[in-house]
């Protein structure tokens, strides 16, 4: 692609780094932002600073936040006896979407994956269990991807907990709204068939 100024050229390529986002649409947003008040790319660009550099993490749940604690650690309406176990910060944000749970989160910011030389040592593991010794949880939800690295990185922190007094569950799996029995893979509905529910 071929480009009159190499400001343009710069920023194309900058914005097309991120996820998603191609040359051309990256072309098209840095024309959007030529068009627009100079105040508001500088809003923009200042915003992105501060993000990038005021940023934390939470010190309890490791979720995204302002400042050592995240809203929902501080938050005294949260249910403080569950815990959901999440592999990063967008499943804690696509759970609270569904407005369907009130407890508390942990963040592990990834799974393990010798594949991928992620060990349980690169993942908030050790913090997970030190809030389970800490504070007397009643469950602990495991809400990661259902594949093998999410499965055995559950089973992996079950038999770390080593507490009968914590009930261990995992998010049903199964056939998605809508979808149709025929298309569905084998291994999805063998496990619908297993953890079937009554019908009311």
């Amino acid at each position: 692609m071929n480009f009159s100024s190499n400001l343009i050229e710069n920023a194309v390529r900058e914005i097309s780094k991120l996820p998603g986002i191609g040359s051309k649409t990256a072309l098209r947003l840095v024309l959007h932002l030529l068009k627009q008040e100079e105040q508001s790319t500088l809003t923009l660009t200042e915003a992105l600073r501060k993000l990038r550099q005021e940023i934390q993490y939470c010190r309890k749940c490791h979720f995204i936040a302002d400042k050592a604690l995240c809203s929902i650690c501080e938050s005294s309406q949260r249910e403080q006896h569950t815990i959901c176990v999440v592999e990063n910060s967008q499943d804690v944000m696509a759970i609270e979407n569904t407005a369907q749970y009130k407890g508390l989160y942990h963040v592990l910011g990834g799974v393990i994956s010798p594949m991928e030389g992620v060990s349980p040592a690169d993942l908030h593991i050790d913090t997970l269990l030190e809030r389970c010794f800490a504070v007397d949880f009643q469950e602990i939800i495991f809400a990661l991807s259902p594949t093998m690295e999410g499965d055995t990185t559950a089973f992996y922190i079950s038999k770390k907990i080593q507490n009968p007094e914590i009930k261990i569950t995992s998010i049903a799996r199964g056939i998605p709204v809508g979808s149709e029995i025929e298309y569905t893979d084998e291994i999805t509905l063998g496990r619908s068939i297993l953890f079937r529910t009554a019908q009311n």
